[in-house]
């Protein structure tokens, strides 16, 4: 019997439910043989970008894909009768699958769509459908399973209904694009599941259409429901002793299958088999083999910047203006020859790496803040480093009279001949004009092309700690903060914990307290002689270190403005901003720049408000009025 390849797995970007990191699904996909695995995340494919890299690094063949969201009725229609969703797996069978799915994606989160979620209905994911998506559909909360199950039974009428369903689905996928998906992985504890698998099966006998079998992949083994509950517990805000008085009571508990059941892991191969049939295994290999290995990196797509004659010679023009400025009468000539070796170094790599536009872009963005007689900061950062910003008005730091290094705020080393890394240069402006800036890059380069981004909140040392202890609800409020006060700030050990994550491959803020400060942690955990945690909350701290790192909510970045030479939307999901009514770029800055969406930080700074205030009204003259 051929091995499966798992087609219905969620990471931890499934904001709600979602445990896995990228890393733990590819090492579990090792451990079981697939060649292949999907990742469909809840209306999401924020990760999507580190799964790929992590699948690829181990040799397995990523496929992008969504649980989409679908309503009823037109998505416009924002209602309570059309708030019930079902759930729908779309796969990318190519390139071209792949930006489809990111354009659904971006429209299941239009402002006029998104009701509490992004979602569509059939009609609008048909525009998306050209044969380079595989559409998937049959487990428990599917279009089918919804649509032939009622008040946990199946209808009579259930042949008619998933035919019909059925029909609707190849009109839209084309009929080898369509499969059937059965789920057996928790039948003994959700008896319908078996019910709905064997009408599934009936149902690709009389249609003609190809089943699978998935898991639906919340977590990768077994033995991680525990993790998984401690989120669950956190995003209800409730514990886990109120749950099982519930449970115990049979009151009703929201997501109560995955407190009742430890089945919801990437299953092994031999949990597979004990469970599906031999036709339904190896259709996952086909359902793979339909799906190609692609790319989905790209090198920075930054606009053209409009200036004459190029990018490279505007530049360079900028710094010869600079240098009449700053250098040529304000530094002694014998000292110039270190001015001139710099530039002419910081030029070839800038320039060799194709950086001149965004130099440029910065620029211009500075130069406005000037224009308007705003005040931007003087250079933040390693960005104070780089002569070409000093003279090109960027900063106004001398990194020369000040011995700041270009190396540390550029590496070329970091280039490869597929992938450039991008500067960093944080841009300060006054909180009451910064959304004035952001409107004057979107006017200049295209509304569609400018975004601000999305970021998402992770679980941290500290935090994990207090939410593992919370959660169990078996120890007071002031002892947790005697256990809490002794995990340290991410910020305070950055460089220790990048030197246990460049050892280890992972670093972990209660693991370096324990490690280093363990005197103040013993009398609840410590580490014995064969590295191995001890003491009564042993169990309690490796949840916590287990669950560090893993993301729990999204928000909008507070600097982060992306811009790009097309529509953002076409290249990388564009999300809804709750917060703010808006849609934002819907990935993390690395992902952005891996398929080469360009950030710029744009941070509103309080201070800067405070000196325009206190200038403006020394210019006037009064000074009994500031305060």
């Amino acid at each position: 019997m051929k091995n499966y390849n798992p087609l219905h797995c969620h990471s931890m970007y499934s904001l709600l439910d979602g445990l896995s990191k990228p890393s733990q699904i590819a090492d579990r996909c090792q451990e079981i043989g697939a060649t292949a695995c999907a990742l469909t995340d809840h209306g999401s494919i924020a990760g999507a970008i580190k799964f790929h890299k992590e699948m690829t690094k181990v040799g397995i063949k990523p496929i992008l894909g969504c649980e989409i969201y679908l309503c009823k009725d037109s998505p416009n229609i924002q209602s309570k009768e059309n708030r019930h969703l079902t759930h729908f797996l779309v796969l990318a069978k190519n390139l071209e699958g792949w930006r489809k799915l990111i354009g659904l994606v971006s429209e299941s989160n239009r402002p006029d769509f998104y009701y509490h979620k992004p979602r569509l209905d059939l009609e609008n994911l048909g525009r998306f459908c050209d044969g380079n998506l595989i559409g998937i559909c049959g487990h428990l909360g599917s279009l089918i399973a919804d649509n032939i199950i009622d008040n946990g039974q199946i209808i009579s009428d259930w042949k008619n209904q998933g035919e019909k369903i059925i029909g609707q689905l190849r009109d839209l996928f084309g009929k080898n694009n369509i499969f059937l998906e059965s789920q057996m992985m928790d039948h003994i504890n959700t008896p319908i599941q078996k019910e709905l698998t064997g009408c599934i099966r009936e149902l690709g006998r009389i249609t003609d259409t190809k089943i699978i079998c998935t898991p639906d992949a919340h977590y990768v083994r077994k033995e991680d429901a525990s993790d998984q509950r401690i989120l669950l517990c956190n995003n209800l805000k409730t514990t886990m002793p109120e749950i099982s008085r519930k449970i115990n009571m049979n009151q009703p508990v929201p997501m109560d299958c995955f407190f009742l059941s430890d089945n919801f892991h990437i299953l092994s191969q031999e949990e597979i088999n004990n469970l599906h049939t031999e036709e339904e295994i190896e259709n996952t290999q086909l359902v793979s083999n339909m799906c190609e290995s692609y790319d989905i990196n790209s090198r920075p797509r930054l606009p053209p910047f409009d200036c004459k004659p190029n990018p490279d010679e505007f530049l360079r023009q900028l710094c010869r203006d600079g240098w009449r400025d700053k250098i040529a009468n304000n530094i002694d000539k014998q000292n110039q020859q270190e001015y001139i070796d710099r530039i002419k170094y910081e030029l070839d790599i800038l320039q060799g790496a194709g950086l001149s536009s965004y130099f440029l872009i910065v620029q211009d963005i500075v130069n406005h803040v000037k224009m308007n007689d705003w005040l931007p900061g003087p250079g933040r950062g390693s960005a104070a480093g780089c002569l070409v910003s000093y003279l090109i008005g960027i900063t106004n730091i001398d990194p020369i009279k000040y011995s700041l290094l270009f190396d540390r705020f550029y590496n070329s080393g970091r280039n490869t001949k597929d992938r450039v890394s991008m500067p960093d240069i944080d841009v300060d402006v006054p909180i009451e004009k910064r959304e004035d800036i952001i409107t004057y890059i979107k006017n200049k380069y295209g509304n569609n092309q400018v975004s601000q981004m999305v970021t998402f909140n992770t679980i941290k040392g500290r935090g994990a700690i207090k939410d593992v202890l919370r959660v169990y609800g078996n120890i007071s409020f002031e002892e947790m903060n005697r256990i809490t006060k002794n995990i340290p700030d991410e910020a305070k050990i950055a460089d220790e914990l990048q030197e246990m994550k460049d050892e280890y491959g992972e670093a972990s803020i209660i693991r370096w307290a324990l490690e280093n400060q363990g005197e103040k942690l013993k009398d609840w955990c410590h580490i014995d002689e064969n590295n191995e945690l001890q003491g009564p909350l042993a169990k309690r701290f490796e949840q916590a270190i287990r669950l560090e790192g893993t993301k729990v909510n999204q928000s909008k970045h507070a600097a982060g403005v992306v811009i790009a030479d097309t529509d953002l939307s076409t290249i990388c999901p564009t999300i809804y901003d709750t917060k703010t009514k808006t849609k934002i770029a819907g990935m993390e800055m690395e992902d952005l720049e891996s398929i080469g969406i360009v950030k710029f930080d744009i941070l509103g700074v309080a201070m800067l408000d405070k000196i325009m205030y206190i200038s403006k009204y020394l210019k006037e003259g009064v000074t009994d009025e500031i305060s």
